[in-house]
């Protein structure tokens, strides 16, 4: 999933804001992703942890526990736990999804094999729950565990969803609740948690991570039917090839006469796809209003993180999370 280059984007103003902390969570993501007896674990980790990815979910935590007044260390432990639970799942789901360009990169599964990169995800999962014990909050444990169990669990529930035609908005939104937004939530509320926040607040974060992560992976979603392979980090159209049931299919398909459903049908359920088929996906997208609908629930999910705010106190990064959340979705204009 990608964010674009572009200097002064909400998330850059975050990394200028947190970069001090940030500094602090890299040095402490290439102590802890060092192994002294399988070399291979770095390689693989450092290909990927050093990609150029935002590390918009560390910074998610940081800021979290910055805008609330948190002065201790533990926010850097929980950040860099957050990046290896997300870089985890990132080698695991290339290796499901047999994909082949990550961040605009060959994947790790390309450049090593599958064996590699499902082993040291898990080495990486083991790490972070290290870190993740080491600020002594049962309650900052159970928010992670969870977290990275229901990830897990939106994953699995995509294997099942992602071809069959019967999968409706319901299913779709509990797929990206667990394999996206579960990690923004928990990101965001053990910021709140270590800050020792009063329960409002960190409810209002957890609702600002959940909707956010929402409206990302909406956008990603919709992205992938419309965006530069600059932006995204991968392929135009590839969850059309990887016959993914994401939103702007599932609305085109609810408004689908016959043909059209017989033509889902055959690209999605049986995989038998054929040169221009993906131009008439998007052919039918467009005639149903299928790209329209789902930018407007992005947007919802927007507006839905930024009300979450006004629950927390008036700070500089405060205002940066609700130009987050605006961004996320602008990536789709």
């Amino acid at each position: 999933m990608g964010l674009d280059e572009t200097a002064q984007k909400p998330h850059d103003r975050l990394g200028a804001h947190l970069a001090a902390d940030m500094e602090r969570v890299n040095e402490l993501i290439r102590t802890r992703m060092a192994s002294e007896h399988a070399p291979r674990i770095p390689e693989v980790t450092a290909h990927l942890v050093e990609a150029g990815g935002k590390r918009l979910r560390p910074m998610l935590t940081l800021a979290a526990a910055r805008l609330l007044g948190y002065e201790g260390d533990h926010h850097i432990r929980l950040a860099a736990t957050v990046e290896f639970i997300h870089t985890a799942t990132l080698l695991h789901d290339d290796v499901v999804d047999e994909s082949r360009q990550r961040r605009g990169r060959p994947t790790a599964n390309l450049l090593w094999d599958n064996k590699s990169s499902v082993l040291v995800g898990d080495y990486l999962f083991a790490r972070s729950f290290q870190l993740m014990t080491e600020t002594g909050s049962i309650r900052v444990l159970d928010i992670l565990a969870n977290a990275s169990a229901t990830i897990a669990e939106g994953e699995v529930l995509q294997l099942t969803a992602a071809q069959d035609l019967r999968t409706d908005e319901d299913i779709y939104l509990k797929v990206i609740r667990g394999k996206t937004a579960a990690l923004f939530s928990a990101a965001t509320e053990v910021g709140g948690v270590i800050a020792g926040a009063p329960e409002e607040q960190v409810r209002a974060l957890f609702t600002y991570g959940d909707a956010l992560g929402v409206a990302f992976q909406i956008a990603d979603d919709l992205l992938d039917y419309g965006g530069s392979s600059a932006v995204i980090g991968k392929n135009t159209g590839d969850d059309f090839r990887e016959r993914k049931l994401t939103l702007p299919v599932i609305k085109a398909v609810a408004r689908a006469d016959e043909a059209e459903r017989a033509f889902w049908r055959r690209v999605i359920e049986k995989g038998e796809q054929r040169e221009g088929d993906l131009d008439h996906a998007l052919a039918l997208m467009a005639r149903h209003g299928a790209m329209e609908a789902t930018r407007d629930e992005a947007l919802a999910w927007a507006d839905r993180a930024k009300a979450a705010l006004d629950a927390l106190p008036a700070h500089p990064l405060r205002d940066m999370l609700s130009d987050l959340a605006d961004y996320v979705v602008a990536r789709v204009n």
